[in-house]
C-alpha cells in the first residue's frame, strides 16, 4: 500500500539546517560538472599562458640577463597593466553574470525540519527529501518514498522516447529498485512523488556521463563568427613573425632584436582585449536587458537574439493576457448546465499533474460538485490525446460505482463519445446530436474562447485504469474560457513586424480560436495550417509552407519542432517562446529559447532566455539590446582590422628598409596598451538607430574589406609620416620613433570616431565614456616626449613644425577613411550586408 503524502509528512521532518550544512560542506555543491577549484587563480594564469605573452616574457627575462633592465622593466610593466585590466574587466563582468543567472537559478522543494521550502538546487545535499510534480527537474539521483500517478521522462539518461511510470506498488511487488530510482538530468511528466535524494553533483549518474563527455552549448552564430575571426587573426599574425625575422636575418640585422620586434608586433597585432571587451559588451547589455525584465542565461545568446528574425509563440500569454476567466458551461446544445461544471471540478481538483489556468478557473467557480467521490486513479495528460481523466468511487448506499471522468480537446473527446447529457437525461450521440454538439463547439470557438469539453462513464472495478478505457463516453458538455487580448500586444507586434522580426503562431488550439485573437490584435493570421495537414507534408514542402505561413493550429508539440527546423534550414534565426512541458524540444531546437520565470523547471532549463514579466513587449526591449551589445562588439573588430592592422603592416615593411627599428618593442606595446585602453569604453557607446531597425548579422567579408582597404589608409599615411620625418626633419631613430608613435597613436585611437557609426561623425554622437578615454589617450601620447618617463621609453621632443603635420595628416586620413568606409557600407548593403547606413 503506498503510504499517503500526508501521513508521509507527519513521519518524516527532513534534515535539520545545521545538518543540511555539514554535508553541504562535505559532498559540495548540486552541481554536475565539478566546479574549478581556484576559478580566479586558473583564469589569471590563462592570461599569462597566452603564447605571445610567454614569449614576451622571456624576452624581456633575456634583455635583464643582457643587462637591458629598462627594456625588461618596461615590457613586465606593460604586461602587467594589459593583463591586469583585461582580468578586472573580465571579472566584473562575470560576477554581474553570476548576479543575473540567480535570478532565474534552478530550485527544488525540500523538506526541512518539517517545513517545506523552496531552496536552490545545488544546495542539495545527499539525505534531503525534496518533492517532484508535473513539470519538475529531478534535482538529483534518489529513490521515492511515496507517488501518485508519477510518470518521468529519461530520454536524457537511456534515449527512451516515452514517459515511465513510477509505480512504488509495482516496484514493491517485483522486488525491482528501478521503478523508485529518479535522477537528476529527467523530467516529471504528470503525476506527483516525494524521494529522498541518495547522490548529487558529479556522483550522480548524469553528473559522470558530463564529466566524462564534458559537452558545452552548441556553437552560436556569433562564436562562430568569433572563431572565424581569430582564425584569421592567428594565420596574419605567424606569417608577420616569420616574415619580419626571415626578411631581417637575412638581410644580417640583429637576430634577437629582430625576434624581439617581431613578436612585440604580433602583440600589437592581437586583439587580446577581443575576450574582455566582448564580455563587457555582452554583460552590459544583459545588465540592461534585466532592467527591462529580462534574464540571458547564455551571454553569446545575445547576439543571436539581435539576429532573430522569426519569433514562433503560442498565441495564450503572448497575444492574450493568459489570465482565464470560465465564462459559459453549457451541454451540447449551448444551454447552461451546472452537470458540466461538477463534473469539470472534480476532475480538476483530484488531478496531480501541472495546475493550469483553466483548473484555476475551473476551482475559481462556485462549487457544483454532487456525490461524495474519492479518487482511485489517474490517466495522465499527455500532448497526443490532449485530454485527462480520473477515476473516482463513489459509494451509494453500500452500492458502490467507479466513474471515469475526463476533460479535455473536445475533438478528441467528441469522437470518444457514444452518448450525451440532456436535461431529461442521457441519449444517444447520433447523426443529428453530433452534428449540434459540433456546431457548439465551433460557435463558441469563433466567438475566441478556449473551448474544453467533458464527459464521464461508469467503469468496472480493476486495479490500474488507463487510455483504453476512455471510450463509449457520455458527453456532459463544454466549458467556454475567455483570455482577453494583451492591451499592449497589437503594438508589440506592429514594434517586432517595423524591427524585422515576423511573429508565427504555434498553437494547440483549434483554427477558429486562434483566427480570432489574431484578428483582435491586428496580426493576419492568412490561411492557417492545421497540424493534421503537417501528417503529409515533407520536410522540404514544409520549408516552403512554415516560411508562407503566420499561423499554425492544432500543431503537436513535435510538429512544432518540425516547423521551427524547417525555418532554420531556410536560413532563418529562429526564436521559440514557450512555457510548458512540451515546449522543451522545441526550446532546444530554436537558435534562441525564450521562456518567463512563471515556466514549469524543464522550459526555464531548456531556455537561454527567460522574461520575468511575459508579454511581447518586453521581449521586443530585449532583441533591441541584443542587437546594441552585438553592434558594440562588431565596432571594437572594426577598429582591430584597420587601423590597427595597417599600423602593424607599416611597422614590418619600415623594419625592412629602415636601418634602425622603426619603433622599439616596448614602444610597440606601450602603444598597443594605451590603444587597446581607448577601447575600453566601447560597450557604453550609443548605437546608430538604423542598426536597431533590422536583424544585424555579422558578415565576415566585411570585416576582411576593412582590413585591406582601410588598413592600406592607415598605412598610407604611416609612409608619409616616414617621409616626412627623414626628408624634412632629418630625424635620427630617437626622433623617428617619438614621431611615428605619437602619430600611429592618434590615427588608429581617434578613427574610432569615424568607424563606430553609419553616419557622418558629426551627426551620430558617440558616448561620453568613449569619447573621453579616446582623447585622454592621444593627449597623453602627445605629452609623453615632454614627461620625466622620456628619456626611459626612448623618446625625446619634437619641433613644433611636426605637430602642424599631425594634425593636417591626422585630419585628412580620417576625412578618407569616412569616405573609404561609406563606400563599403554601400557595397556591403549592395550585396545583403549587415551595417545600415542613412537613406540620404
Amino acid at each position: 500500500m503506498v503510504e499517503p503524502q500526508t501521513q508521509f509528512e507527519e513521519r518524516f521532518a527532513g534534515l535539520s539546517a545545521d545538518e543540511a550544512a555539514l554535508r553541504f560542506a562535505q559532498f559540495g555543491p548540486n552541481e554536475p560538472v565539478r566546479l574549478r577549484r581556484g576559478a580566479l587563480l586558473a583564469d589569471l594564469t590563462a592570461l599569462f599562458a597566452n603564447p605571445l605573452v610567454v614569449i614576451l616574457l622571456i624576452a624581456g627575462l633575456i634583455s635583464f640577463v643582457l643587462g637591458n633592465t629598462a627594456d625588461a622593466s618596461i615590457i613586465l610593466i606593460v604586461i602587467l597593466l594589459g593583463v591586469t585590466l583585461n582580468f578586472v574587466q573580465t571579472f566584473r563582468s562575470s560576477r554581474a553574470m553570476d548576479r543575473l543567472r540567480a535570478h532565474v537559478a534552478p530550485t527544488a522543494t525540500v523538506l526541512r525540519a518539517g517545513i517545506w521550502r523552496e531552496v536552490h538546487r545545488r544546495e542539495l545535499v545527499p539525505g534531503d527529501v525534496v518533492k517532484l510534480g508535473a513539470g519538475d527537474m529531478v534535482p538529483a539521483d534518489g529513490a521515492l518514498l511515496w507517488s501518485r500517478d508519477l510518470y518521468v521522462q529519461e530520454a536524457a539518461l537511456t534515449g527512451e522516447s516515452l514517459p515511465v511510470e513510477k509505480d512504488l506498488m509495482a516496484a514493491s511487488t517485483a522486488g525491482s529498485t528501478e521503478a523508485r530510482a529518479v535522477f537528476l538530468g529527467t523530467s516529471v511528466v504528470s503525476g506527483t512523488g516525494i524521494a529522498r535524494i541518495h547522490e548529487t553533483g558529479p556522483r550522480t549518474m548524469f553528473g559522470q556521463i558530463a564529466e566524462r563527455l564534458a559537452a558545452r552549448p552548441r556553437e552560436t552564430e556569433f562564436e562562430s563568427s568569433m572563431r572565424s575571426f581569430s582564425l584569421l587573426i592567428l594565420r596574419t599574425v605567424v606569417f608577420l613573425i616569420l616574415f619580419i625575422v626571415g626578411t631581417r636575418v637575412a638581410l644580417h640585422r640583429g637576430a634577437f632584436e629582430s625576434f624581439v620586434f617581431a613578436v612585440a608586433l604580433a602583440v600589437g597585432l592581437t586583439p587580446e582585449f577581443l575576450p574582455m571587451i566582448t564580455s563587457v559588451t555582452l554583460a552590459r547589455g544583459a545588465v540592461r536587458m534585466a532592467d527591462d525584465q529580462v534574464i540571458v542565461k547564455h551571454l553569446p545568446a545575445i547576439q543571436n537574439f539581435g539576429t532573430m528574425d522569426i519569433l514562433c509563440t503560442d498565441k495564450t500569454g503572448t497575444l492574450t493576457t493568459g489570465k482565464m476567466d470560465l465564462h459559459s458551461f453549457v451541454d451540447f446544445r449551448g444551454q447552461s448546465s451546472g452537470s458540466v461544471l461538477g463534473f469539470a471540478q472534480w476532475n480538476s481538483t483530484f488531478e496531480t499533474g501541472i495546475r493550469s489556468p483553466l483548473d484555476d478557473a475551473i476551482l475559481s467557480a462556485p462549487s457544483n460538485r454532487t456525490g461524495n467521490y474519492v479518487k482511485c486513479d489517474e490517466i495522465p495528460f499527455d500532448f497526443e490525446r490532449r485530454r485527462l481523466s480520473i477515476v473516482v468511487k463513489e459509494d451509494r448506499g453500500g452500492s458502490p460505482v467507479w466513474r471515469l471522468i475526463t476533460k479535455g480537446a473536445p475533438e478528441g473527446i467528441l469522437s470518444l463519445s457514444r452518448f450525451c447529457e440532456t436535461g431529461q437525461g442521457i441519449i444517444a450521440l447520433e447523426a443529428e446530436t453530433r452534428r449540434i454538439s459540433e456546431a457548439t463547439f465551433s460557435a463558441l470557438s469563433a466567438q475566441g474562447f478556449r473551448v474544453l469539453a467533458v464527459a464521464w462513464r461508469d467503469v468496472p472495478r480493476q486495479e490500474r485504469y488507463s487510455a483504453q478505457d476512455e471510450h463509449s463516453l457520455v458527453l456532459a458538455g463544454f466549458l467556454a474560457f475567455s483570455d482577453p487580448p494583451s492591451p499592449d500586444a497589437a503594438a508589440a507586434l506592429q514594434a517586432m513586424n517595423r524591427d524585422g522580426v515576423a511573429v508565427k503562431i504555434l498553437t494547440g488550439d483549434n483554427e477558429l480560436v486562434a483566427g480570432r485573437v489574431c484578428r483582435q490584435v491586428g496580426l493576419d493570421p492568412g490561411k492557417i495550417v492545421l497540424g493534421r495537414e503537417l501528417e503529409t507534408t515533407t520536410d522540404a514542402a514544409l520549408q516552403h509552407l512554415a516560411e508562407e505561413t503566420t499561423v499554425f493550429a492544432r500543431v503537436t508539440p513535435m510538429q512544432k519542432h518540425r516547423i521551427i527546423n524547417a525555418l532554420r534550414s531556410r536560413g532563418h534565426v529562429v526564436g521559440y517562446m514557450g512555457d510548458g512541458i512540451n515546449d522543451a524540444p522545441s526550446l532546444r531546437a530554436a537558435d534562441v529559447g525564450v521562456s518567463v520565470a512563471s515556466a514549469v523547471d524543464v522550459a526555464r532549463d531548456a531556455a537561454e532566455i527567460i522574461l520575468l514579466r511575459p508579454g511581447l513587449a518586453i521581449l521586443h526591449k530585449g532583441v533591441i539590446e541584443g542587437r546594441r551589445a552585438s553592434a558594440n562588439v562588431l565596432k571594437f573588430i572594426l577598429m582591430e582590422t584597420s587601423s590597427n592592422f595597417g599600423n602593424m603592416f607599416s611597422m614590418a615593411a619600415a623594419s625592412i628598409f629602415l636601418p634602425f627599428l622603426p619603433m622599439l618593442p616596448t614602444q610597440i606595446l606601450l602603444n598597443n596598451f594605451l590603444y587597446d585602453l581607448s577601447q575600453v569604453t566601447i560597450p557604453s557607446d550609443v548605437v546608430d538607430k538604423e542598426y536597431l531597425r533590422q536583424p544585424r548579422r555579422w558578415d565576415m567579408k566585411l570585416v576582411r574589406s576593412f582590413m585591406l582597404f582601410i588598413g592600406p589608409i592607415s598605412s598610407l599615411y604611416d609612409f608619409l609620416t616616414f617621409f616626412v620625418l627623414l626628408a624634412l626633419f632629418h630625424a635620427g631613430p630617437s626622433e623617428f620613433h617619438t614621431g611615428w608613435f605619437i602619430e600611429s597613436l592618434s590615427t588608429q585611437t581617434l578613427v574610432i570616431f569615424v568607424i563606430r557609426t553609419a553616419h557622418s561623425p558629426l551627426r551620430s554622437r558617440p558616448s561620453w565614456p568613449l569619447t573621453v578615454t579616446a582623447v585622454a589617450v592621444v593627449t597623453f601620447g602627445v605629452m609623453l616626449p615632454y614627461l620625466p618617463l622620456a628619456d626611459l621609453l626612448g623618446f625625446t621632443r619634437l619641433p613644433w613644425p611636426f605637430f602642424v603635420f599631425l594634425g593636417a595628416s591626422v585630419t585628412t586620413y580620417l576625412v578618407l577613411v569616412e569616405i573609404a568606409k561609406r563606400l563599403l557600407f554601400s557595397f556591403s548593403i549592395t550585396h545583403g550586408g549587415t551595417i545600415a547606413r542613412d537613406p540620404g
